[in-house]
């Protein structure tokens, strides 16, 4: 069965993000979001029907139900049983109609850009209809001043974006123009019941603050965060707040990865314990550990877990962290470190940071090797 084309970035078995771009444009329109969202989630980015690697008779029904239901195939082809989900224009109402019509597989929801419905059909369809006939190039000229603000317009981002709009299969162009025409989700908002944020672009003309206000309002619990300096396409325009949006609303996504990863480092008998000991007063320093340290820098790919171990057990000795020091010892040996491995590292220690400090070390290694021999 042929699917959406798409990438995927992140830990394999870390909760699943979906991506879902706007017409006219590429998955490479989250390229800069994707490497931080990615350490915490599984990203997965697609094109639309036409777009892309996505084959135009992909869409056979031109609707966003449609579309909605191409995405659910491709998330059931990753085993994604439940996921994220955040799209720009098209992108997002694909969003809004699973979560209204699929609320079991949609955990979280970030809208960017888009609206409950996108104007009257009848512009939609004559565009349709003219694509269909004399092809895309005169819209792609257009692009630049209906997607981005006219300093961004001139970007090579910008640039990019638009040539990869001419690229764009009529067919499968026209087919989502008439899923644009016949999408009217404004009476069925507050069947929404997943964590839902709404992204505007202050200069944004295609799908203007109001309709952003439009869905906040009408999804119980929605927020809203308007962004200055951005049109139609914010992702690529205003990246930087873009993606810090996303992290505050997706942020469980990071505890979950940084709890998997702090589990399988530390073992679970350490986490029960921690999670058995936690108090209210505690709870921020559990969170703040399990997001910041585990979901956001052992999560990084830069490192294999090995070298994190070295650069840890060396940290900890030069701060005299004894107590830390005894559990990274045990989970260096997790991250497949040799006793001839900590013992180099101790000695390393020795030269860098003092006799005292690696005498220090070796008692305590000595020690938490023993204990793991006689185990």
């Amino acid at each position: 069965m042929t699917s959406l084309h798409h990438t995927t970035d992140g830990p394999p078995d870390a909760p699943a993000l979906l991506l879902g771009p706007s017409l006219g444009a590429g998955l490479r329109l989250w390229d800069a979001q994707v490497p931080a969202l990615s350490r915490g989630r599984r990203v997965v980015r697609y094109d639309l029907p036409g777009h892309g690697g996505s084959p135009a008779a992909l869409l056979g029904e031109g609707t966003v139900g449609g579309l909605g239901a191409l995405v659910l195939e491709l998330a059931d082809s990753l085993g994604l049983a439940r996921f994220a989900y955040a799209g720009v224009s098209l992108g997002g109402a694909v969003g809004l109609w699973l979560a209204v019509h699929h609320p079991q597989r949609v955990e979280s929801l970030a809208v960017v850009c888009s609206s409950a419905r996108f104007g009257e059909p009848g512009p939609w369809r004559e565009r349709a209809e003219r694509v269909r006939t004399e092809g895309l190039q005169w819209l792609a000229d257009t692009a630049a001043d209906r997607w981005f603000t006219p300093a961004f317009a001139v970007s090579d981002t910008a640039r990019d974006l638009v040539a990869g709009h001419r690229a764009v299969d009529p067919a499968g162009y026209a087919a989502c123009c008439d899923a644009l025409a016949a999408y009217d989700l404004r009476g069925e908002l507050a069947r929404i019941s997943a964590p839902v944020l709404v992204v505007a672009g202050r200069q944004d003309t295609a799908a203007p603050p109001v309709h952003a206000r439009e869905l906040a309002d009408g999804i119980a619990g929605a927020g809203l965060v308007e962004i200055g300096g951005a049109a139609h396409l914010a992702p690529a325009e205003q990246p930087e707040r873009v993606l810090h949006a996303l992290l505050d609303h997706f942020g469980a996504g990071t505890a979950a990865a940084g709890t998997a990863v702090r589990r399988a480092v530390l073992g679970d008998p350490h986490v029960d314990r921690a999670a058995a000991g936690t108090t209210p007063f505690t709870a921020p320093f559990q969170d703040l550990i399990t997001r910041y340290a585990w979901g956001e820098i052992w999560t990084r790919p830069g490192l294999d877990r090995r070298t994190r171990s070295c650069i840890t057990l060396t940290a900890l000795i030069a701060g005299g962290h004894h107590e830390e020091l005894a559990m990274h010892i045990r989970a260096a040996r997790t991250n497949g470190l040799s006793q001839q491995d900590i013992q180099e590292v101790l000695l390393q220690c020795a030269v860098y940071c003092g006799v005292p400090a690696a005498n220090a070390a070796f008692a305590i290694a000595a020690r938490v090797l023993e204990e793991e021999a006689s185990a």
